[in-house]
This record gives C-alpha cells, structure tokens and sequence, in this order.
C-alpha cells in the first residue's frame, strides 16, 4: 500500500507541494497492483463529500465518517447529519455504489474547551482556532480508521476554497505518524472538482449551510444563530 510520505521525501523540499499530484500518484499504485484500499474519509457536510465520492469510489471503497462536534447549534449538527446521510442513501442509489456511514458522538463541549484553553475565541476564520480544528477531527478519524482497519483515512474538507489544503494535508500527515495510519493526501478542488460539487449539489437538492458551523465564526459573520436553530428544528421536523 503507498505511502504518500514516501512520494513527498522524493520530492524538492522547497517547493509548495501540490497535493492533488501526490493523490494521483497514490492512486496509480492502486490501480498498478489492482486493489481498492478502504478509506475513511471525513466529512463536514454533504456538499462537502459529493465530489469526492463520486471520485474516490472509482478506485476505493469509501466510508464517511461525520466526526464534527465544533457544529453549533445541535440543531445545525442534527439537520447536517441528517442530509450527509441522505445524499450517501441517494448516491448509493444512483451509483450502485456502497459507500457507509458513520457518525463519530456529538461532544461539543470538548470543542468549547480546547479554543477557551488556548484562548482562540477572537481568532479569524482560518486562523489557529480552524487549525486546531481540523487537527481535532482528523485525529478522531485516524483513531477510527486505525480501530476499524482502514488502510487510509483522509477528509473531504479540502474540496472548499475556503479552507487552507495545505494546512489540512500537513496535519494529517503529521497524525499519521502519530497512529501508523497511511493518510490520503488530496486537494478535491482542483480539476474542476468545487465546480462539480456545486452542480452535485443542485442535482441532488442538497441543502448548503451559510457558515462552517462553529459558534465563534457565527457570529462572526453575524448568523443568527436562533434563526438557524429554527430552521434546522422545522427542517428535521419536516423531514421524519
């Protein structure tokens, strides 16, 4: 099974790694000595996965894992689950493909605690509160994967302009050391891939929330947060 390390320590050290290229060489391994490696992959959200999955599922076979405790309000959390899971029963359906589902528990207050501890409550978006984050779920996923004998975990995460790829890919390397996990290097936007997620999206009316979903960004961005919990409360209502 590649290991991406071993693609990067060949690699010029002083140029900005294109992480995409390094996927693209993994995945030729697999297809060289034919077999589809299992990935547990994170996921935010749905329209987060849509593009990933329809194009890791060519080559591997994909689990999602829903490990996002920092989304506020529970409503919020609940009404994103909900529709992650629905788009995976739809695109299974269409596909034929059998990607799973799992959801990581909902611990929020563990999130609360670790930006209070390291007072990053004032932090911009995409600052050191998103680093630490992102190095909390794909911790988690790692965990999971290594429990659950995945031969790679990664995140779909990396499909947003909004999000560092770069900042998202070291961190996962640096957990795989830590778990002897391999880590799926990936940078979904590229090729077109937002593009495609956004038309994904339309053609399975998957709803996109307004912000990340973090309390802190919120109301950075002046959400209404007790709109939001409405919302989501008449969405999952509508929706049983």
């Amino acid at each position: 099974m590649k290991d991406s390390l071993d693609i990067l320590n060949r690699m010029n050290p002083a140029q900005k790694v294109n992480y995409d290229k390094v996927f693209q060489k993994v995945k030729e391994n697999w297809q060289e000595e034919n077999i589809r490696p299992k990935i547990l992959l994170h996921s935010c959200c749905a329209p987060c996965s849509t593009y990933a999955l329809e194009y890791l599922t060519q080559y591997a076979e994909v689990t999602i894992y829903f490990a996002n405790s920092n989304i506020h309000p529970a409503s919020e959390y609940e009404r994103r689950k909900f529709v992650q899971a629905q788009f995976i029963s739809e695109f299974n359906q269409k596909t034929n493909q059998n990607v799973q589902f799992i959801a990581a528990p909902y611990t929020p207050n563990l999130f609360v605690k670790m930006v209070r501890e390291n007072h990053f409550e004032n932090e911009k978006e995409g600052g050191k509160r998103c680093a630490s984050c992102f190095q909390m779920r794909l911790d988690l996923v790692a965990q999971k994967a290594k429990a659950l004998d995945f031969d790679y975990f990664g995140s779909a995460l990396t499909i947003s302009p909004m999000k560092n790829s770069q900042l998202i890919n070291e961190i996962g390397l640096d957990i795989q050391k830590i778990y002897n996990v391999h880590y799926l290097p990936s940078d979904f936007k590229k090729n077109n891939g937002y593009k495609r997620s956004v038309e994904m999206c339309k053609d399975y009316a998957i709803y996109r929330q307004c912000y990340c979903g973090c309390i802190y960004a919120a109301k950075q961005q002046s959400i209404d947060l007790k709109a939001q919990n409405r919302d989501a409360i008449a969405f999952l209502k509508s929706s049983k």
